[in-house]
């Protein structure tokens, strides 16, 4: 079984030197499944093993390499027991030789020596690689597999490479730290500039309470302060030790790990505090496990942060982006007095038309943004016609149709992503019409964008269901009745079965936008049971039952605006 492991081992690595990753891959992890049984050299085969795919996702394909060749030495080396190792050697048999243990110890020692400088991964990679040296010395085979430190630093490994949400990967650090360290408590403190303070959102065994204090005070502001490591015996004999933080918690701290956390330009973040080993005092082995652990921890961390302030700039440059495009349509607004609202209500129909089709989120806000600014071509059309109560001439009505290309030639001009392209496109498409027959560009079927189909139903909807001064809205039934009939020919007909499908508790709150009535609880519950297509079907059905008549007339009442 083993040997079998091996030969996967040997296929992984002339996989991985024909840079085919995939296949590397996939024969490293079967080489997982043949060696996850073996009590020996497991972990550190293993934990090679996963530092080799975490190195490969990051690139560093000579290490990976290295690495790899170190697993294959281990698993080769779990495979006799230590007798056999010697009774072997012995016979002359076989040779592990000097040279697979000088390799190992080279890279050792150049894993130790970058980890110094490059504070990265290769802080665990010494570490590893140091366990191995020590294995390899004392030939001991006796450390149980699930407190092996090794395990953890695979696990942070991981975390490092997954995680982005800061609070979580403290947790997974701080978890991890305390099971290899065997410790009781772990806190990981960031150092906030700013405030000049430390804080932690983990501290195991306080749950999700933030601590926060000057970034001088106790064991942890010292290493900050000072960049230098502490060992402490006992807490309560050392005149740095800050024990407010036990007195408020009840907590007795005994000895004390704490190590600086650095970045990459060797600026200390922040700190780990490790507090009171299992069974005795922390060990120079301890101090070296926290020294790689917080290698490769500072980094993940600091990216982490990175991160978080990206998000930040992101939600701003959202919020900045979303009020240029409200401003936008407010400037139609302002300029077209008879259909002030309308972009606002076609962005609620056409979220109400996006909700029922199940579209996803990012295509939810593409529609979204498409809806509000699809009239703002307006603004280039002549107040005489733009604002005439009265019917247009052919002249006029073919003027006012040139808003779609205007809408279009300003949106183009101030794209700035693929995304903005859609909107941009959906935008100057909700005067096309299934069968080709609309404007500017006349497509047809799916040709014309699916955000455009969308925004045709919910535009010609608020049009005819919208109070003018110079008429009223349109009586409700005749409304479904252009939907209806515009299947296939206006409208794209699975949107409008769709829109017509929708609850109408739902298409009422968008009516009472435009006259700010009161909706009451009881009337939108029982509303919230039928849709447009049930309302049309009560109207026209002389059989319809007076129940079925009192829903047709609550809707009404609400659709007509003229609630008390």
């Amino acid at each position: 079984m083993e040997n079998n492991g091996t030969e996967i081992i040997k296929k992984g690595l002339a996989y991985l030197e024909d840079k085919d990753y995939d296949n590397a891959i996939t024969a490293f992890t079967s080489a997982r499944e043949v060696f996850k049984d073996n009590p020996q050299y497991l972990s550190v085969s293993m934990s090679l093993l996963g530092m080799a795919l975490y190195l490969k996702d990051k690139n560093n394909y000579a290490e990976v390499l290295d690495m790899l060749n170190d697993a294959q030495y281990m698993a080769e080396f779990a495979k006799s027991s230590t007798a056999k190792i010697a009774n072997e050697y012995a016979k002359g048999t076989v040779d592990f030789g000097e040279n697979a243990k000088d390799t190992a110890l080279l890279h050792f020692e150049s894993a130790k020596n970058l980890s110094m400088v490059a504070g990265d991964e290769l802080s665990i990679m010494g570490y590893v690689l140091t366990r191995i040296k020590q294995l390899k010395n004392g030939m001991d085979f006796s450390l149980p597999i699930k407190s092996d430190p090794l395990v953890s630093l695979v696990k942070i490994g991981r975390s490092i490479t997954a995680v982005t949400d800061i609070d979580v990967l403290l947790k997974v650090i701080a978890e991890e730290t305390k099971i290899a360290i065997q410790a009781d408590r772990c806190t990981v403190f960031m150092l906030d500039k700013d405030r000049n303070e430390l804080w932690s959102k983990v501290a195991l065994g306080l749950g999700s309470q933030e601590i926060r204090f000057p970034a001088d005070k106790g064991l942890a502001g010292y290493v900050v302060k000072t960049g230098e490591p502490l060992n402490i015996p006992d807490a309560y004999n050392d005149p740095r030790f800050n024990p407010d933080i036990d007195k408020e918690t009840g907590y007795k701290t005994k000895t004390i790990l704490c190590m600086p956390i650095k970045n990459n330009n060797q600026e200390i973040i922040g700190a780990f505090q490790v507090l009171n080993k299992n069974n005795g005092v922390f060990t120079k082995g301890d101090e070296d496990l926290l020294v790689a652990i917080g290698g490769s921890a500072s980094i993940a961390l600091e990216n982490a942060q990175l991160f978080e302030q990206q998000k930040e700039l992101y939600k701003e440059q959202k919020i900045l982006f979303e009020s240029f495009i409200d401003t936008l349509a407010t400037s139609i607004d302002a300029r077209d007095k008879i259909t002030a609202g309308h972009s606002s209500r076609v962005k609620l129909y056409s979220m109400l038309l996006v909700d029922a089709l199940d579209c996803d989120e990012k295509y939810k806000e593409i529609v979204e943004k498409a809806a509000i600014l699809h009239d703002i071509g307006k603004i280039g059309i002549r107040d005489s016609v733009l604002q005439k109560e009265g019917k247009l001439t052919d002249e006029e009505y073919k003027h006012i149709q040139e808003h779609v290309k205007i809408t279009h030639d300003i949106l183009e001009k101030i794209h700035t992503s693929e995304d903005f392209k859609q909107i941009t496109e959906i935008a100057c498409s909700h005067h096309e019409k299934y069968d080709g027959s609309g404007y500017y560009r006349h497509l047809s079927g799916e040709d014309i964008p699916y955000g455009g189909r969308i925004l045709a139903v919910a535009d010609v909807f608020d049009a005819i269901t919208s109070k003018r001064h110079y008429r009223d809205k349109m009586p409700i039934q005749n409304v479904i009745d252009i939907l209806i009939s515009g299947k296939n020919k206006h409208f794209d007909g699975n949107l409008v079965d769709t829109f017509l499908k929708i609850p109408v508790d739902k298409i009422i709150l968008v009516f009472l936008t435009e006259n700010h009535h009161i909706f009451k609880d009881e009337d939108r519950e029982v509303l919230s049971y039928y849709n447009l297509f049930d309302i049309y079907n009560f109207i026209i059905n002389e059989n319809s039952t007076d129940e079925q008549k009192h829903i047709a007339e609550l809707f009404n009442f609400y659709y007509s605006g003229n609630v008390k």
